[in-house]
């Protein structure tokens, strides 16, 4: 059985950084891509970040370029997100989820519905 796990989310001031760190463990993944989405009370699921080793390459969201870094290691099945400059409207469930295709652009990533696994979500709280 998969399993996704997330931690390090937290309480912290504007401006502050937190890092994030998921793994992902109950089969071999292949080619794969991981990522990142937040959910905010009331609002839909969007994507934050994600990284295809595949492709060789990682993704963002326009609202997290230059703030967020995803970074990862495919042979242990683990991705991070070191969050920096933190704001508040960046308060919300992160989750992390796994895509087993091996192919895509940004586009096709940044689709929800490009996962296969998820995690159960982590929560940030930024306080202005």
């Amino acid at each position: 059985q998969v399993q996704v796990v997330e931690s390090g989310g937290g309480l912290v001031q504007a401006g502050a950084s937190l890092r994030l760190s998921c793994a992902a463990s109950g089969r071999t993944f292949g080619h794969y891509t991981m990522g990142w989405f937040r959910q905010a009370p009331g609002k839909e699921r969007e994507f934050v970040a994600a990284i295809s080793w595949s492709a060789g390459n990682t993704y963002y969201a326009n609202s997290v370029k230059g703030r967020f870094t995803i970074s990862g290691d495919n042979t242990r099945n683990t991705v991070s997100l070191q969050m920096n400059s933190l704001k508040p409207e960046d308060t919300a469930t992160y989750y992390c989820a796994v895509s087993t295709y091996g192919s895509g652009d940004y586009y096709f990533y940044r689709n929800p519905r490009t996962y296969d696994y998820w995690g159960q979500g982590t929560q940030v709280t930024v306080s202005s």
